[in-house]
């Protein structure tokens, strides 16, 4: 049993983070024909179809989605830089022309707002085809200049050299040209649709909707009268009612969002095809479709509808029987992939939950519509349109005497200013920096930004949120693995085998210098390269060997008792790869130079956890490794990726990394083929991840800012087909990270001092987290990083305050000055490692390996009578039959098919009485409050979905322990909340 469970639970580990990128999730393509009443053909059109159905089983196994996460992708608080770093803030604006004589803007502010005190450059590009944003960290010994940073953004030849721009109107020029990017607000259309109507004159027609359609509009947002309102009004007359006399309203998350509904614009009883309502209707991006009846009668397709410019309908049914609402989605084809995916099945029983799903659908719907070749050429016509102009006014001051465009040297240091004039040049600032914060208010009272979201952000839990796992952690990190619970860490003081609340065991000293690591409990293998330069080696070494020793205490192992567990042939290797599905068989790629040596093991039940424990500890595992080939390369590779083909005889592949390309290797021939060539000057190699969608291997390769998509087709025996494929993609980074992980939906780039969130799909960012000095650790399964945290020693009372609230380890936004790290009095800086768990990112029920290798910690838990009750051992005590019906019983109470629903903790009650909305006494209207939406469906669906048992399960326990908000090293932070704006 034990044998299955740890085979089981290390592969099901590494498929759902690996194995599972589809994009079936996101519905297929299908050719979509409307008819009339005789069945003669109307309309015809290509829609991509989402009905939460992705082949899965009905009964539920391990891996299954049983949640999505529900995430606005790229949103305005990370993506409206220029708002939100540079506006009222002290900054440096250029002009310039590129080598094709089309005229450029450069905007660059130093900035360590909402960056935990960690300062850094952040830069807009300005051009015809849209902006590019990158961040570069500040040195204060290493100068920046603006050479540097537009080579780092690929401009490397012009056709005039920059000029920085002092007038300070030029703020208001340059968020005009983000406001191209796309509104803040939206206005979506909602369509009745009555049993049995097939045309689009008859939903239109309809004057009144029943009740379970009033219902719907009240879920969505407030019934407000449209004459005298001041809010975001969606092209509505607001003064003469021509538009009708109410609407539907609400806030969401910041944004203002007005509705269209068809039963409440104009209705004419002489024009049949009720133009007034089509108007408004036709003309948005995204219509939703409430339709009557039972799931038998004729469903709505888009084709119904006539109109060019609406390219996604949400179709909403209503079930009074169980009290659900079902969603579906079609996107015209051209649409690209967006979240969140829809659950299977569709139906929400929770209607709290189903508002919020829907909203941040048809938000990220119109966002990826704006990106189809219909939006995105127009909004690059006007873009370069207003470059243009603003060029041709900026230009003619050149040469003159007293203008606005500063001279400065090309090659100078950005922060500084010319020290001749520096009176004037303060007087100066101080004018830009005025006049930055009263366009900044003017901008948000406008409402043409998104609203504070301080109130809504820090009751939302995210996925990507850690956990605290070792505290004051003095080591520097080499390289680590994960070892069912525990971390096996190679640090400067020798290897250490690290667990959550237990002291460090030292399982070799410092003598062997780990550089690299894989810990395969499967197998009971643990696979390191130790030494560096001629020395290095590859050592294999018996995971219950090294375990025994350690329940033993009997020696603590040195470089020198490791000389059995060498394997020939790797003298002088530098690098190491191995595959990522070894079921049947591991495979290792030892990089020896431009050497490449592949090397085996045949699996055998022998070999599994529990026979292997049979065997003699001193027994070496090196026998078992057979050495297969040598293959030769032109350069010595700077990174390594197995690539498992599609029968694992002779398609499997390397891709390897070096000089300015990737290529692909086939194991069996040697024979090389060029996959990527990277067309820039300096290329940083980052990593070539090996992902399968539907079982078909792709890479994610990046480099640079750089992350591009490709997929590979064995061809000819093996022989990769490598050509432009329409399932590539790339998107940038806006850091150039060291490291990236790919858990999908998720793929998380590493810098120095941020993790920086994307959707694997897409590309399109959902969060940026700073945190100071962070080193990613290790990430095979779960995701562990070592990251800085200062202490305060003040004995000030908010401090003390602050500090009875969460622990000194996870600083909160209240507590961060605006001072640098380093400059910090009073304060002790501590190192701490922390865990983001694979379970969270991934969103499914996972069987792993629970069992510590170290001795089982105990967990005392108080219950409500205030008594202690029994130790509970930190490792897995059910079977796994017991884990699945628990599993089973989980998804079906998140599909509401259990009579009685999971009690609601006494916090998500409490939530729950909060007032849906506020009135506003000056404009005589009802505004919806989302923070209470938020934080009422938050703390509910956290309490009745997020464990897997009943309070009396062990993991559950420790999971809770864990995932107390005192255990996270860094928070979502507000857009707008550290802005002072004082306009004497």
């Amino acid at each position: 049993l034990m044998k299955c469970f740890y085979s089981s639970s290390v592969s099901e580990d590494l498929g759902c983070r690996r194995g599972e990128f589809s994009r079936k999730h996101y519905g297929s393509v299908e050719l979509l024909i409307s008819s009339d009443a005789d069945g003669a053909i109307q309309r015809a059109g290509r829609f991509r179809v989402e009905n939460g159905s992705s082949g899965e089983n009905t009964d539920y196994t391990p891996g299954t989605w049983h949640r999505t996460d529900v995430h606005l992708e790229n949103p305005e608080c990370h993506t409206r830089w220029y708002f939100k770093y540079f506006l009222g803030k002290v900054h440096q604006n250029y002009i310039g022309t590129d080598a094709e004589k089309n005229p450029f803007f450069l905007s660059v502010v130093l900035s360590d707002q909402n960056n935990q005190r960690v300062p850094q450059y952040h830069s807009i590009l300005w051009r015809k085809t849209g902006t590019q944003k990158i961040c570069l960290p500040y040195s204060p010994t290493k100068t920046l200049s603006v050479k540097s940073i537009l080579s780092a953004m690929s401009l490397d030849k012009f056709e005039k050299s920059p000029r920085e721009i002092f007038h300070p109107e030029i703020q208001k020029d340059l968020l005009v040209l983000e406001e191209q990017e796309g509104s803040v607000n939206f206005k979506f259309g909602v369509l009745y649709a009555k049993d049995g109507q097939l045309t689009d004159d008859e939903m239109f027609s309809n004057e009144t909707g029943s009740e379970s359609f009033q219902r719907f509009l009240h879920l969505l947002g407030d019934t407000i009268t449209l004459k005298g309102w001041t809010g975001y009004r969606g092209g509505l007359d607001t003064k003469n009612d021509t538009t009708g006399t109410c609407s539907i309203y609400t806030v969401f998350q910041g944004h203002e969002i007005m509705f269209h509904v068809s039963t409440m614009l104009p209705y004419s009883r002489e024009n049949k095809q009720q133009v007034e309502r089509k108007r408004h209707i036709g003309n948005d991006i995204v219509t939703i479709v409430f339709q009557e009846g039972e799931e038998s009668s004729p469903a709505f397709k888009p084709s119904m509808i006539r109109s060019h410019f609406t390219h996604i309908f949400a179709l909403v049914r209503y079930n009074k029987q169980n009290d659900s609402y079902r969603l579906k989605i079609f996107s015209e084809e051209s649409v690209p992939l967006f979240g969140p995916p829809l659950p299977s099945p569709p139906v929400f029983t929770n209607h709290q939950e189903f508002r919020d799903f829907v909203l941040v659908k048809l938000i990220n719907g119109e966002k990826a519509t704006l990106e189809t070749p219909t939006f995105s050429q127009k909004r690059q016509r006007t873009l370069d349109m207003l470059i243009r102009s603003l060029y041709q006014d900026l230009m003619p001051d050149l040469h003159k005497v007293n203008n606005m465009l500063n001279r400065r040297s090309f090659s100078d240091v950005l922060p500084e200013s010319p020290k001749s004039t520096r009176k004037k040049e303060e007087a100066r600032q101080a004018e830009f920096v005025r006049l930055g914060q009263a366009l900044k208010l003017k901008t948000t009272v406008k409402g043409d930004a998104t609203a504070n979201l301080a109130t809504t952000s820090f009751c939302k839990k995210e996925p990507w949120e850690s956990q605290s796992f070792c505290s004051n952690f003095p080591h520097e990190v080499v390289c680590a693995d994960s070892w069912g619970q525990s971390l096996l860490v190679s640090t400067d003081a020798g290897i250490l085998l690290v667990d959550d609340g237990q002291p460090s065991v030292q399982v070799f000293d410092k003598t062997l210098q780990i550089k690299q690591m894989h810990v395969l409990e499967a197998l009971d293998l643990l696979i390191a390269r130790t030494d560096k330069g001629k020395d290095s080696r590859l050592l294999v070494f018996r995971l219950s060997a090294v375990q025994k020793d350690i329940e033993t205490k009997q020696m603590i192992r040195s470089k020198y008792d490791c000389r059995e567990n060498k394997l020939e042939r790797t003298k002088g290797c530098h690098l190491y790869a191995i595959n990522t599905h070894h079921g049947s068989e591991l495979r290792i790629v030892v990089a020896i130079r431009n050497k490449l040596l592949l090397v085996t093991k045949k699996y055998n039940p022998r070999n599994s956890l529990t026979s292997s424990s049979l065997l003699s500890s001193s027994e070496s595992p090196v026998e078992e490794f057979q050495y297969i080939r040598e293959i030769c390369l032109s350069d010595p590779p700077v990174i390594m990726t197995l690539v498992d083909g599609p029968t694992g005889d002779s398609d499997n592949m390397i891709c390897v990394a070096y000089r300015h390309q990737f290529d692909l290797v086939n194991e069996s021939t040697g024979e090389s083929y060029r996959l990527h060539h990277v067309e820039t000057n300096k290329v940083n190699f980052v990593a070539a991840i090996d992902v399968y969608e539907d079982g078909e291997a792709g890479l994610l390769l990046c480099y640079n800012y750089v992350c591009q998509y490709r997929k590979v087709y064995p061809f000819n025996g093996g022989s990769p087909l490598i050509q432009p494929s329409a399932y590539d993609f790339h998107f940038s980074w806006n850091q150039v990270p060291y490291a990236v992980v790919c858990a999908f939906p998720y793929i998380l780039a590493f810098t120095t001092d941020s993790i920086e969130i994307r959707l694997v799909v897409n590309g399109n960012l959902v969060h940026t987290a700073v945190v100071p000095e962070l080193q990613l650790v290790a990430s095979r399964s779960d995701i562990y990083f070592k990251a800085t945290t200062a202490v305060s020693g003040s004995s000030d009372s908010s401090s003390k305050e602050m500090s009875s609230r969460s622990s000194p380890q996870t600083p909160t936004v209240y507590e961060i000055p605006e001072r640098p790290l380093s400059s910090l009095e009073g304060e002790v800086l501590c190192k701490n490692l922390y865990k983001i768990p694979l379970s969270n990112l991934v969103g499914r029920s996972i069987e792993r390996p629970l069992k510590s290798p170290l001795a089982p910690k105990v967990i005392t838990t108080t219950t409500s009578s205030g008594i202690a009750s029994l130790p509970v051992t930190h490792s897995l005590s059910l079977s796994r039959m017991e884990i699945k019906e628990i599993a089973s019983r989980t998804r079906k109470e998140l599909l509401g098919l259990l009579d009685e629903p999971i009690p609601k903790t006494e916090s998500a009650q409490k939530q729950k009485k909060v007032p849906r909305r506020q009135s506003d006494p000056k404009q005589g209207a009802v505004r919806s409050t989302s923070s209470d939406r938020i934080i009422s469906s938050s703390f509910e669906s956290y309490s009745e979905g997020c464990h897997l048992s009943t309070s009396s399960d062990p993991d559950t326990l420790a999971n809770r322990e864990e995932s107390s908000p005192s255990s996270y090293p860094f928070q979502l932070i507000s857009l707008y909340d550290e802005d002072i704006i004082d306009l004497k």
